[in-house]
This record gives C-alpha cells, structure tokens and sequence, in this order.
C-alpha cells in the first residue's frame, strides 16, 4: 500500500512547462483545492485509462471448466455436453480470470501478461485515502457469439468510469467500473463490465441485543397477560385457597384443576440473591444480582432489583414491584428498594412544589 497519495502520478502522465501552465500552476499554489474534492479529480483522471491491453486467457475453453460450471449450479441444459458443446454464456468472465499466482503471488497481481499499471496505480491511489476494502457490486455482461471448447480468447479492459466519493451502508468510497471486450480471434465474442466499492469500512455501531423473550405458554398466559396490564397476578386455587407461583396447571396441595387470581400488592423483601458474574449474557451487564422476592401475600418469585447496585442488596430488604419496559414489546415485573423509592416520591413531591410557587406567584 502507499503510503503517501502524493507520491503517486497524477494521470495523465504529463508536464506542461509553457507559461500558461507555470501561471495554472502558481493559481494552484495560491488557492490549493479542497483534498476531497483533489482526490476526485485524480480518481478520475484514470477513466478511459487500459486495465489490461491484448490480454489472454490462462485457459482455452474447455469442457471440464464447463462441467464443473454446470454441476456447482445445477445446469442440465444439454447444449453445454456433447460434441457440439457450447459454454454457458454466463461463463465469459470465467475465461478472463488470471487466478491467485502471477508475479505477486497470492493476492497480488494476477498472471495475465497484458494487465496494465493504471488499475494497480488506481487501487494504490484508493488504498491511500483509506478505501482499503472492496467489494463486487454488479456486472453486466453482453453475448455476442457462443464460445466453443478450443476457442483461445484475448481481452482488453478499460477503466471506464470513477464515481464521485459515496456513503453506503458498508462505508465510505467509490464505485470503480471496467469494461472489458473479450475476443476469438479478431471477432468480439461478448463484452463484461464489472462494478467494484473501494471504501473505507463503516465504524459498526454497538447495538444492545435484545432481553431473552418469555417463553408464554397456556398455563402462564394469563400471568403475562396481567403483565400487558401492569398488574401482577397470583393463581388462587378455588378449592383449597392456596395461593400459587409460578404458574401451574394444578394445585400442589390439594390437586385441584379449577383456579381464580389474585391481584399482589407489589410489596415484598429479599428472601436470597445471587450475583452473577459468570457467565456473560449479551442482554445483561454483570455483575448484576439476581433475587428471590417473598411477596406479602406469601409466594416467592425471581426477579431483578432495579436502581440500587448488586452489592448493595441485603437478604429482608424491602422492596416494591414496578414494570418496567426493556423495549417496545417487552416489559417485565421488577422490584425497587422500598427507599429508593420513598425517596423518589419525596423528591417529586419537592419537585412538585417548587414548580408550584412560580404559578402562585403570577397569580399574586
């Protein structure tokens, strides 16, 4: 990669040493153009510029390639088998194709002896202004004349279009479009244009996965149901009285089927917690303390105590039950310290009041 754009040839390669382009010169110098807009104008000097001149293929069309084209999409047309075979036309591009070797090696340049030093200065240039990766947008390709196994193809390929900078979704960069005419012989067989993004890559955005959704099924639907209406309900077995939770589909005590609920009163204490530190779920921020509320009514449920930090949970502190919404479809029964919340209360109590005085005083 280069390092310095500037070190690069602007394209094309020339100097003009007359009195009109000394005096083009020192205007430059005296209002120097904004480096997006630099950058552009050099990008696009390359257009028209040969990517590859009288190139050839490594291959001659042949039927193994043309199998194995075949058989990876699942194409059984009879015109690709046989002694009159034909290529798929959709193959074009594969008999341009220089592979991995070539005088860089992998990944460098490929081994087609025609390729021109345009496109590699083009990339660098790209590389430079920080639009290191690239990805294949489209292509268009063209069919003029079935090619046959045995045809010896050549190509030239020409840089044909530079877009201005753009921002797409992957990042920021220009779209590179080259043209490419393949040939047998001196007849054109079929023309290829190929559309890459060089870009610099989007700085990803860290999204907070969504909470674990319950699992709602008919035993517990009317629980989450209650939930929706930011109530917390408790089964009552109609026979015996005996309160229930979580849900079930029967009574423990008396094995009565039959059941009716019970609306809590959102009060209750710590009866245990745990802090979990390990293992770390995506939804969820450890450490963080995990309880078991005892409810006044009696029934114990698992839950979160929302703003008072993991260490400060004690076993018989007193908390109250409060909804709270995670995201447009979930909300979930939690608790706060039972101070916390008086404390909340007595500030928005004092709020209140404070906001009251400027009234009474307009009124006066």
């Amino acid at each position: 990669m280069v390092d310095d754009p500037d070190a690069l040839p602007a394209r094309p390669e020339a100097h003009d040493l007359s009195a009109q382009g000394h005096q083009a010169h020192q205007a430059d110098q005296a209002h120097p153009p904004h480096p997006a807009h630099d950058l552009s104008t050099r990008l696009k000097s390359y257009e028209g510029h040969p990517a590859a001149v009288s190139a050839t293929g490594k291959d001659p069309v042949n039927l193994p390639m043309i199998r194995h084209w075949c058989e990876a999409l699942g194409d059984a047309n009879p015109a690709y088998t046989g002694p009159q075979a034909i290529a798929p036309p959709t193959m074009l591009q594969a008999w341009t194709m220089g592979g991995l070797g070539g005088p860089g090696g992998p990944g460098g340049r490929d081994g087609h002896t025609g390729r021109a030093q345009a496109y590699d200065e083009l990339l660098a240039l790209l590389d430079a202004s920080g639009c290191t990766s690239v990805v294949a947008t489209d292509c268009e390709q063209e069919y003029l004349q079935p090619l046959r196994p045995g045809d010896e193809i050549t190509f030239d390929t020409v840089i044909e279009s530079v877009s201005d900078r753009k921002t797409t979704k992957l990042g920021t960069g220009h779209f590179v479009t080259t043209r490419t005419d393949v040939r047998v012989g001196e007849t054109l067989v079929g023309t290829h244009r190929f559309r890459i993004l060089k870009y610099a890559p989007a700085q990803a955005r860290k999204k907070t996965p969504p909470r674990p959704r319950p699992v709602v099924n008919r035993d517990n639907a009317g629980f989450w149901e209650g939930v929706e209406q930011h109530r917390l309900l408790i089964q009552r077995c109609t026979a015996c009285a005996a309160l229930r939770f979580p849900w079930l589909p029967g009574c423990a005590h008396c094995g009565g089927p039959d059941w009716d609920t019970v609306e809590a009163s959102g009060e209750g204490t710590v009866y245990s917690y745990v802090v979990m530190h390990h293992p770390p779920f995506p939804a969820f921020d450890p450490p963080y303390a995990v309880v078991l509320v005892e409810l006044a009514e009696g029934v114990r449920m698992i839950s979160n105590v929302v703003g008072t930090p993991y260490d400060k949970v004690r076993i018989g502190m007193p908390v109250r039950l409060v909804f709270q919404a995670y995201d447009d479809d979930l909300t979930l029964p939690v608790f706060r310290a039972a101070e916390e919340d008086a404390i909340a209360a007595e500030e928005a109590a004092v709020s209140a009041e404070e906001a009251a005085v400027p009234a009474e005083e307009a009124a006066v």
